[in-house]
Order: structure tokens, then sequence, then C-alpha cells
């Protein structure tokens, strides 16, 4: 207590006496003619408005307990007429103090803190008097909002949507107050279908945007003999052609240069090739770096740490639905090893955030708008997949932090909005909502359920190796001297990329024609351009070629996720998924083939094909996606709408579930999980059931103790001392207790808060100055017109648990309730303090073994709260402080 005392001494922090509040709320005092005349020299005595209270009325007990009358004798009760403007005389709240209301508790006491929403200071008159709240009630304290990178409040979220719906249900009448309901609870949903709207039109437009720029590295289009138009694609610029040899509108550029040579032909488009892939990922690049550098990556691991409850101002802004839609189209173009089906879930969501703008009582409650993006975070994934219930299932398990049933109603609302709006824009013109929607005629075999498993294994060494490897490149880039400039290291990326793509034709291809190619069947496909289809032993070339494909791309997919460009993880997986897939299938066929009398080939029909390689290709791909996401229900369900095959999803469900065991064996957190533990974020997973990973040790050993705390006393301050507090101690809030001798918790105060009430005091119609009294106590003699009462402003009902709870508890409760911090106190006595980055850092510490939790806990340096989020948390490569970034350490 000693380091806390002195610097408030430090700061003007003198202590006004040294006896305690006995207890937080107002007491009332046996003399009843001090109290009288206390009340009836109120300077506010008419001005204070009736208490209202929302609490529906009850019947006259017929005999009252006297332990509850007491407990509740210094509470304010519900007054007979709530509509009555007409203040009570002196005596009347005297008596009123001294009865209480057996009608109210003090739930509701909490609650009554929360009757106007949004910004409370906009109708601050006076601290004793602002909005008509009765300034005695202890509760969660008004709330200006959040800070950029920090967490937001659920408990007290819910509680101001609570007591917001309670003014709407109970405050309107007649035909009028139904019409309110219902305007009212249409909002999420116009937000909703205008978000599925919005995001299929957004789908569609990429789609066809980055397969014409796609095309265009290889030709252009021209009317020659049809009705050829340079903004088609090559599928649209030769429609109906069976083959594109007999196509004459599409202009290769070795043609268009007069170049008529193999050789000499196969070197322009090379080089035409390689300059165009370079330059739509440098365009991507520049996008990012110039207007919105939240465009960059898939966006899915800031996506989970937002629906966590963390604040990142402008990531879901307008001008990065913009930059993120127009660089996708240039990324996906450019022919690097990333896909547009992780972006479209982060589209989706600045779609939802830019609606939800236009009402504010839900962008108004940070809760609410995290269900509405849970809910729009399924149309992405719809759209990408053209796979609604996959959407939602994909929001439910992989993104969302709180999910309750209303919100599944949502998200299949909007998932089936935005697949409806994309199935009517047809942007293929072949009625599919993905390229790679295929549909199969065969069935499979039992004994094909061994390289199903096999694929399996696959599936999650893959997984598990891209992720280790992924990190160790992103480490890499981090710590390296060199190419610190994103849009460099883009432009490096895209040439190798580029010159490996073009030898090679599978890997020459669009990443979702690969995918589509991949997963068909020799019957259905037109033109076999990539030569899957061949017999014989011509098959080993193509399956050599597979697994080298394979390999390569894992390597340049691992260098690329992570540059500063819009880019997805989930079709490059899908892609080498199905490279090495689709290579086993065509060793599985030319076995059977080879040796059709083996016993284990009994349930092959004669005269039919036995094994169909394009299912092995969907199979390893749903084992790729399982390896590097870990996810199961929500693959199962979209492989299984992208190919209408019930009989496959055995097969698929086995793949997936050895994958991910695998994969965890390996690697214990998915892809978005590693990106969140690398960047920083501070997210604590409430489904995460690893015990072994929280130490068993007591909340004592691991809090920041009262010495090494900041704390403020109740009394003893002035404007000017608590605005030096401010500008000495960076931390995000301050206890608050009786004085330093006893250490009494009264409750604790945000930095946001007490700065706005601070400089709200200076405004009109206050105009207080620099030495005037503040105080976050019951002060009966003070002038509320000369002094400044803070307790409005503070939360007097912090969570608290006992200072020898254990810190497994405390983590539980941090996950399960999403609190910002919890206060430790010991009969009282404040004795420590834990916020939501104290434990984030002890458990993602503890795995890298670089904490010691034995002893002294964690010791919050000034900076950590502040300088350093701000500075790093979301800093690029081309920051000064490049080893810093995205870290709080």
């Amino acid at each position: 207590m000693s380091s806390s005392s002195s610097s408030q001494q430090a700061h003007g922090q003198a202590e006004a006496s040294s006896s305690r509040t006995p207890n937080r709320q107002p007491t009332v005092d046996d003399d009843h003619s001090e109290d009288e005349s206390l009340l009836a020299s109120d300077p506010l005595d008419h001005s204070l408005p009736e208490h209202i209270s929302f609490k529906r009325r009850q019947k006259a007990a017929a005999s009252s307990s006297f332990g509850l009358s007491r407990f509740l004798s210094s509470t304010i009760g519900t007054p007979k007429d709530r509509n009555s403007p007409v203040p009570r005389p002196p005596q009347a709240r005297l008596q009123h103090l001294r009865t209480g209301s057996r009608t109210n508790d003090s739930t509701e006491l909490i609650l009554n803190y929360l009757d106007t929403p949004g910004n409370a200071g906009d109708h601050l008159q006076d601290t004793k008097d602002a909005t008509g709240l009765d300034w005695y009630v202890e509760g969660p304290g008004r709330r200006v909002g959040y800070d950029d990178l920090t967490a937001i409040d659920w408990i007290f979220e819910y509680a101001k949507e609570r007591q917001r719906l309670r003014y709407l249900y109970t405050g309107v009448s007649g035909i009028l107050g139904h019409i309110k309901q219902l305007a009212d609870a249409s909002q999420i949903w116009i937000v909703l279908i205008a978000t599925g709207i919005l995001s299929g039109g957004i789908a569609a437009f990429i789609d066809v945007a980055s397969d014409w720029l796609g095309d265009l590295k290889t030709g252009y289009c021209s009317n020659v003999d049809g009705d050829g138009r340079f903004y088609l694609n090559k599928g649209f610029c030769c429609w109906g052609y069976a083959e594109y040899s007999h196509c004459h509108d599409w202009h290769p550029w070795s043609s268009a240069l007069g170049i008529n040579s193999l050789g000499g032909g196969w070197i322009v488009e090379y080089i035409f090739f390689v300059l165009f892939s370079v330059l739509f990922a440098a365009c991507a690049s520049l996008l990012v770096r110039e207007f919105s550098t939240y465009a960059q990556h898939s966006g899915i691991a800031e996506i989970k740490t937002v629906l966590g409850g963390f604040v990142i101002r402008r990531f879901l802004g307008a001008w990065t639905l913009v930059v993120k839609t127009l660089g996708l189209c240039l990324a996906v173009a450019s022919g690097l090893w990333l896909g547009k089906e992780g972006p479209l879930v982060h589209v989706a969501c600045c779609s939802a955030n830019l609606f939800m703008k236009l009402f504010s009582n839900v962008n108004g409650n940070e809760a609410r708008k995290r269900e509405v993006l849970s809910a729009a975070a399924a149309a992405g994934i719809s759209v990408a997949f053209g796979s609604p219930i996959g959407g939602v299932l994909f929001s439910l398990e992989q993104l969302s932090y709180y999910f309750p049933d209303k919100t599944m109603w949502q998200s299949f609302v909007c998932a089936m909005v935005a697949a409806v709006t994309l199935q009517a824009l047809n942007p293929f013109r072949t009625g599919k909502l993905v390229l790679y929607q295929v549909t199969y005629h065969t069935g499979w075999h039992d004994f094909e359920l061994v390289p199903f498993a096999f694929l399996g294994i696959l599936g999650g060494l893959y997984g598990g190796l891209f992720i280790k490897l992924n990190m160790r490149v992103a480490e890499w880039r981090r710590q390296r001297t060199y190419l610190n400039g994103p849009v460099t290291e883009v432009v490096l990326v895209a040439f190798v990329t580029a010159l490996v793509n073009y030898p090679i034709k599978f890997m020459r291809a669009q990443a979702s024609e690969l995918v589509y190619f991949l997963f068909a069947e020799c019957v259905d496909l037109s033109e076999d351009t990539l030569g899957l289809c061949k017999a014989g032993k011509a098959n080993t070339g193509v399956v050599a070629l597979l697994i080298i494909s394979a390999l390569l791309g894992i390597i340049l997919a691992s260098f690329t996720f992570g540059l500063q460009i819009p880019a997805g993880i989930i079709l490059p997986s899908m892609a080498i998924g199905g490279l090495y897939g689709r290579a086993v299938g065509l060793i599985v066929q030319e076995i059977q083939q080879a040796w059709p009398t083996l016993f284990v080939f009994g349930s092959c029909e004669p005269d039919v094909p036995c094994v169909t390689p394009g299912t092995y290709a969907i199979i390893g791909a749903a084992s790729a996606l399982g390896g590097v996401t870990r996810m199961t229900v929500s693959i199962v369900v979209i492989m299984f709408e992208l190919t209408g095959a019930l009989t496959y999803v055995l097969p698929i469900m086995v793949a997936v579930m050895i994958s991910k065991w695998v994969g965890d064996a390996i690697s214990p957190r998915g892809i978005y999980e590693s990106w969140i533990h690398f960047s920083g974020y501070p997210f604590l997973d409430n489904r995460d059931d690893n015990g072994s990973s929280v130490p068993d040790v007591p909340a004592a050993q691991v809090m920041t103790r009262i010495e090494d705390l900041i704390v403020i006393t109740a009394t003893g301050h002035t404007i000017h001392s608590l605005r030096q507090l401010l500008t000495h101690h960076r931390f995000r809030g301050f206890p608050v207790i009786d004085n330093s001798r006893d250490a009494i918790l009264l409750g604790y105060i945000s930095r946001t808060e007490l700065a706005f009430a601070l400089s709200s005091a200076f405004s009109a119609p206050r105009h207080l100055s620099d030495d005037t009294e503040a105080y976050f106590s019951h002060q009966p003699l003070s002038d509320p017109t000369t002094s400044l009462d803070l307790r409005p402003w503070m939360d007097q009902t912090p969570i608290t648990l006992n200072a020898k709870a254990s810190f497994q508890l405390t983590v539980s409760m941090f996950q399960k309730l999403g609190l910002r911090y919890v206060v430790f106190v010991s009969r009282g006595t404040l004795k420590g303090l834990l916020t939501k980055k104290d434990v984030w850092f002890v458990l993602n510490e503890m795995d890298e073994g670089d904490v010691d939790v034995g002893g002294g806990g964690v010791m919050r340096e000034q900076v950590d709260d502040d300088e350093s989020e701000e500075r790093g948390l979301l800093a690029t490569p081309t920051d000064e402080d490049s080893e810093g970034a995205g870290r709080f350490r």
C-alpha cells in the first residue's frame, strides 16, 4: 500500500480523513433531525425528479420479512405514481429512504442505471441530477464508449439492452406502441437482408472481375466471327465452342503480337503472364497500404477477436469494404496461392456494419452488433461455397464467441438471402453458385475406406506442417532487416510464383478452375485441358506432376498467407488437398484396373468404372481444410452442398475426423488461432476445454497486487490532481478505495469515463475550475454546484472474487462471462486486480514456457495498456517498431 499512497501524494492526492465509509450505499443516521436539516438544505431539492422504476407492481404482501425490510431500508423504492413529475418534499424523501420498497431489489437498482442508452454525457446537467437517475443507487456506472483496442463489457451491454426493451414494452401502449415495437424488432432483419443482398452482389462482382483479370494474363477477347467483347473472359468469349482451339474471338498475346513460332509464342506468353501477375499483385498491395491496412490477410482471425469482445475501430469500415473488394479481385487474378473464400467473410461483416450504422439501437450496443456480425459471417461462407447451411455451421463452429438460438435463425436467413442473390445474378451463367460445384454419378465401395483414411492422415500432416511453416515465415518476416516494404515483398513473391506457375499446367490455371477440374468426373468434362483423364501408363506422369504441384503449392501458400494483401487460405488448401487426393485416386484406379480380380475389388461391377478419382480429390480437399482450420461439421456440410452427393458424407467424415486428430497432434492450434496468438490479440476462447493449459495456482500468485496498483481514494482530490493522475499513468482504469489505511473497495472507474467526466466539468453549464473538489463517495455536506461527484461514472459493483480463489476459476469467469477485469478482495479489502489482457498474457506465455507463476504475479507496466497497443497491435512491417508489431509485451 505504500507505493500506491506515495504515488497519490506525488500527484496532490491527500486523504481527507482516516475514517472509512462502512457501506458503499448511503446510510440514514438515527438522528432524524439532522437528516431532515440536511435534506431541507439541499439546493437541488426542487430539481430532483421522481425516481422511476420499471419493475411491475406487485400486490402488497400480507406479512413482510423483517430481514428483507432491513436489508432494503437504505434503497430507494418505487413511487406510487411513476409518471408523476411532482418532487417529494424533504420529509417525504427521508421517510422513503427509511422505509424503502419491498418491490425493488438489487438487480433493479443496477439496471436503473442503464435507462439511457448511448452517451449519457450529452444529457449531463449535474452529477446529482443527470437524466433523472438517483445518484445514490449502486450500479455499473455510465459509459462513454470503448476506446480502440479494448474489450467490451458483455454484462453491461446486455443489461443495457434489457433496460431499453423494458422501456419499449412497458412505456407505450395502443396501436402506436405496437408499431414502435414492430419497427424495433424489424431493424435486425432489415440489416440482415440488406447484408445478404450486398454480400451476394459483391461476391458475383468478384467472381466476374477476377476471372476476367485472370484470363487477361493469357490473352484478350475481340469480335472476329461472333459476339466477342474486350470485357469478356475466355469462357464467355468462347461460349458455345466445344474446344477453345475453334474460338477465333480469343486472342493469345503471342498471336496478337504476330508471333507464329511455337517456341517464340510460348516465351512471349510466359513474359505477359509474369508481368500481369506482378502488376495485379502490386496494385492490390498498394491499395491496402495507401487506403486501408485493415483489408490485408483473410480477416477471419480479427473477426474471431472482434466477436470475442474486442474493439478494432475502422476494421469493418466502408473504406475497408471497398479496398477489400477491389484488392481481392486483383490478388486472386495475380495467380498467387490465395483464395477469396475467407476474405468474403470479412466483406460480409463490413457490409453488416455499414447497414447497422443506420439504426442507432443496434449500432449503440456492442453485444447486439456482435450477434449481427455472427450472422453476417454465415453469408460470407454461403456465397463463397454456395453453401448456406455450411455458412451457418461455420459461424457457429469457427467464429462466434456467443451464439444464442436466435442468432442461428438470423444466420440462416442472412445466408439464404445471400445465396439467393448470388443465384439470381448467376455470374457463371451455368446455374451454379460457385465454379467448382460438381455432381457425382457413382457411389463408393467399402475397400475405398482405406485410401480415404489415408487421405485423412495426409490432410492432418499437411495442416500441421503448413501451420508451423507459415508461422516460421511470419516470424522471419517480422525479424528481418531487409525487404521491409510490404509492396516490395508482394512483388517478389508474385514474381517467383508466376515463374513457377506457368510451366506447370496444374498451377497455371486459376485456383477455382483448378479445383473444378480436380473435382469433376471425366465424363462431365467437355475438354480435358489439364490432361487428368489420360489412361494407362500416361497416368504415371500425371500423378508425379500432381504431387509436385501439391508440394510447391504448400511452399508458395506458406509465403503468401501473411502478405499485406487480401488473401485467404481456404481455397489454396482445397487445391492442395485436391491435388494429392486426385493423385491417390489415380493410383487406386490404376491398381484396380491392373488387378481387377483381387478379393478387395470383389464389389466392383464388370465393365463399369469402379474408382472415381474426382471423389478422392474432394475428400482430399476436405481433409486439407480439416487439417488447417480444425473445423469438422461445417466442412462436411460444405462439401456435401458442393457435390449434392449424400452417399459421400461418410467418407468425408472419416477423412475430416482423422485429419483433425493428426493435425492436433502436430500443432494444437488451427491456422486462425495461430495467427491470433501471433498477432497478440487478447482472445480467450470460451470453448477451450484444455484445462491443462491453465496453471493450477491461486489467483493471488498471478494477479497484480495492490502494492503494484495505482489506486484512487474516495476523497482528497481535485480536478487538477485527477488530470495529473491520467497524464502520469497510462492504465485503462483504476480501483477506487475508501482510504489508504483500510483500502475498502468502493468500485472501479475506467480511464475513458474518468477523462470524459473531468472534461465535461469544464464545459457548460458548470464551468468548474481546476481546484474544484472531486470525490467518489457520498459527501452530504458538499455543494453539488461547486464540487464534482464522480460516482455516476464509477462501476460501484465490479465483479469481485476472493483473493484465495484459484486461477482456473478466474480464467473460467473471464471466458464464460466475457469480463474485462476482476477485482480480488478479502473481507471487502482490495487485494489485487486481473484484466483480460493479463490473463491472456499468462496463458499464452505459459504455452511458451516464459512465465513463472510460482511467485510474484503479473507486473503491469504502465505503457502496456496504452502505448504499445496503439503502436503495435495491428502494426505492419513498415512500422518503425517492427519487432513489437502485434505484441502487448
